[in-house]
């Protein structure tokens, strides 16, 4: 009996104690117990295991709930919303609010007033930081004059961007050029500088004619420009798209969708949608990626080891949408030969609208413009978060100040304490 009080002493013990017993007879019950020992002991160790079960539940329920970095734990900023997707995996049929159209309608399941931000884990709070806000900081209702091309001068602290280069509110066509406004991020309150004829497209009456280039650009007045790049061995490109430096590197890397064409600014293509090596020291170019739908956004991790590039395949211009294109995000490893793009693997798809522009922040974390806002993924393709504004977002560009979102019609800044990644350092 011995052995069964010391079972009984320590529950941490059990493990051990038993094997004990059990070496000296006691699991075996030798003839020396009583039938009345026995029964007290059956009763007792029901007793305990109950008890432990309770105690193991009520452990596992507190560790859950108090898990480093849970919302319960870490406070949101301020106006956000956490949103927990085991509450959201199973609807049911009478559930009220299916989206029909994943270009139009946003996942916004607590009705919370946009702009916000919206938590899908816990780690969002170390991009996010306890105090981040998000704000609009300049609107031009009618014209989508905050599309593409975002690009941020640190020693000037301005951004510059363009305009939509198509559609009802962009305003361009075959004869009109896209708009290149400047934001001081010092004066957010002023009114935006814009100006013409900033991409090199000097005369409005061939626009459309005009070969789509890589341009070089001054930053500072008389902003002077410098065409790099306008052919691939004698044919034109289709409708340049987006554009980055790989890390450590000259090199330049771009993606080629025949947008222009589908939204009736540019003739029909002469080229497959392709993803693009520029080496502006030797001028060689050539293909390092294709299979695409609309090849858009391509961004590089700090290392330059993976790439990203978004598939906006799902929106087709003039010719409307199709659901059962891509609206993904891919990666890639990056040769560190012959930079090509290989081991293409599914990323991350977006859940509203399309991935357009991609950013990726100093920890690896991948942002994108989508149909609803900025979507958040970890470097292991989770959505963690969302910069929800209800409308579309093509593009994004980290800034001193933070997050600087393109939202067509509006630009939209939240103060998060993520970084993005400097190219100067590398």
């Amino acid at each position: 009996m011995e052995n069964l009080k010391r079972l009984c002493r320590e529950p941490g013990e059990q493990k051990s104690v038993m094997k004990q017993a059990k070496i000296e007879g006691v699991s075996g019950w030798d003839d020396k117990t009583s039938k009345q020992e026995r029964t007290s002991f059956s009763a007792l160790y029901q007793t305990i295991g109950v008890s432990a079960f309770v105690v193991l539940t009520i452990a596992i329920a507190v560790a859950y709930t108090t898990k480093p970095g849970s919302s319960s734990v870490r406070s949101l900023p301020p106006g956000a919303v956490f949103i927990d997707p085991l509450e959201y995996n199973v609807v049911g049929a009478a559930y009220t609010q299916w989206r029909t159209n994943n270009s139009v309608v946003g996942f916004n399941p607590t009705n919370a007033i946009p702009p916000f931000i919206q938590v899908f884990d816990p780690s969002f709070l170390d991009i996010t930081g306890p105090n981040a806000t998000i704000r609009l900081v300049a609107s031009k209702p009618g014209f989508a004059f905050a599309h593409e091309a975002p690009i941020y001068v640190p020693d000037l602290d301005v951004v510059f961007f363009s305009s939509n280069g198509g559609g009802p509110f962009g305003y361009s066509g075959w004869h009109n050029n896209s708009v290149v406004s400047i934001l001081n991020m010092t004066e957010l309150d002023d009114t935006l500088t814009c100006y013409n004829e900033f991409s090199g497209h000097t005369n409005p009456d061939r626009r459309a004619l005009l070969p789509p280039s890589l341009v070089l650009a001054n930053p500072s007045p008389p902003f002077n420009t410098t065409v790099m790049l306008d052919n691939f061995y004698g044919r034109q490109f289709n409708s340049l798209n987006d554009i980055k430096i790989l890390p450590g590197s000259d090199l330049v890397f771009f993606t080629d969708p025949t947008y222009g064409w589908m939204l009736r600014f540019r003739p029909q293509p002469m080229l497959p949608s392709q993803v693009y090596r520029f080496d502006p020291s030797t001028g060689h170019v050539r293909v390092v990626a294709d299979q695409f739908v609309h090849p858009n956004g391509i961004a590089f991790t700090a290392n330059g080891r993976t790439a990203y590039v978004s598939d906006s395949g799902v929106m087709n211009g003039l010719e409307g949408i199709n659901h059962a294109r891509p609206a993904t995000i891919y990666q890639f490893d990056v040769d560190p030969v012959t930079h090509s793009f290989t081991n293409r693997r599914v990323f991350a798809y977006s859940d509203s609208g399309i991935p357009d522009g991609i950013q990726v922040d100093t920890n690896g974390n991948v942002y994108s413009g989508c149909g609803d806002g900025a979507h958040v993924w970890n470097s292991k393709g989770t959505l963690i978060g969302k910069f929800f504004l209800n409308s579309t977002s093509a593009n994004m560009v980290f800034t001193k100040s933070g997050l600087l979102i393109l939202a067509e019609e509006s630009i939209y800044l939240t103060d998060i304490q993520a970084q993005g990644i400097d190219l100067a350092a590398y």
